[in-house]
């Protein structure tokens, strides 16, 4: 390059073009404001694409290895990694900025963002609530898809189908489609009878006062222990408890292995049926509420009981 050009050079240095500015610069194809704002322009772009891919590449791989040793299904997975893309694009922006020297900009763009995001928040409180629920469930995983969960007191229970990061559609046991806010998962108790492997169930079988309190017992816990669906050990036991108005109450407590909702009706169904049965064969009653009522009535002279009113 001639003499003449070393004092632009000094110039196009001294006012922070860098190698690209210049080369744009000393090719003709800009002026140096010109050049110097395609130069960070190009140095903003090849920053997003380096750290996008250096993204795809490490750190998304990453995270999925870490979400596939936690165990979570798919359906949980892909949220999160979407969240974890935009994260990775956003970073990449950010640093962007700074590396193309934009930093007025970010600082301005930065505190439009914090406005933007506080009226959003107040906006959306109960969205960010669920979202936060549902970041709860995946880690805490109180249930999994395919479990029987009650919640609200029990007034709602059913088949967990899908988890999703705002809510949770359940179908109830009259094929009903309940789609939950997490927080209302999160919020209150929540009852998961199928998380170990095995349930009890208890069933109160009411006899006469007149009846055998111990033959009774021993034909309840006989018909537990025939069913192959009742667990040995823990074994089947029975207690008195409660004397009601017209029965005794023999309450039956026994286990099934790996539960399910299915299970548990059929199970108990069965079994209170192979009870009354051996019931009737030895003729212990199940006695029906009797009402004993007393007092007394008066006829108007003349008027027979089967007259009927005027």
């Amino acid at each position: 390059m001639s003499p003449a050009a070393d004092p632009a050079r000094v110039l196009a240095q001294a006012n922070g073009l860098g190698p690209i500015g210049r080369t744009l610069e000393e090719a003709g194809i800009a002026d140096g404001a010109l050049a110097a704002s395609a130069a960070s322009v190009l140095r903003f772009a090849v920053a997003v694409v380096a750290i996008w891919f250096v993204g795809r590449t490490v750190v998304l791989p990453l995270i999925r290895r870490a979400l596939d040793r936690r165990g979570l299904d798919e359906h949980a997975k892909n949220p999160l990694l979407m969240l974890s893309r935009f994260g990775v694009l956003f970073f990449g922006i950010a640093v962007a900025f700074g590396f193309a020297g934009f930093g007025n900009f970010l600082v301005s763009m930065a505190g439009i963002a914090a406005a933007g995001a506080l009226a959003i928040g107040l906006a959306m409180q109960n969205v960010i609530s669920n979202f936060v629920a549902g970041v709860f469930i995946y880690t805490d995983k109180p249930f999994r898809i395919g479990d029987w969960i009650e919640w609200d007191n029990g007034d709602y229970a059913g088949v967990v189908e899908d988890i999703s990061l705002r809510v949770t559609r359940v179908r109830t046991f009259d094929n009903e489609l309940l789609t939950v806010p997490n927080s209302a998962l999160t919020d209150e108790v929540l009852k998961n009878p199928v998380d170990a492997d095995k349930l009890r169930l208890k069933f109160v079988f009411g006899i006469g006062y007149d009846d055998d309190i111990e033959r009774a017992t021993e034909i309840i816990v006989d018909e537990a222990e025939r069913h192959p669906d009742i667990m040995d050990d823990p074994a089947p036991s029975v207690r008195l408890t409660e004397l009601g108005d017209s029965d005794v109450g023999l309450q039956s407590r026994f286990w099934i292995a790996n539960p399910s909702r299915a299970d548990f009706v059929r199970t108990r169904g069965e079994y209170v049926t192979a009870v009354k049965r051996r019931f009737d064969e030895e003729g212990i009653d199940i006695p029906y509420p009797v009402r004993t009522l007393e007092g007394e009535f008066q006829l108007e002279e003349g008027r027979h009981i089967g007259q009927p009113a005027e």
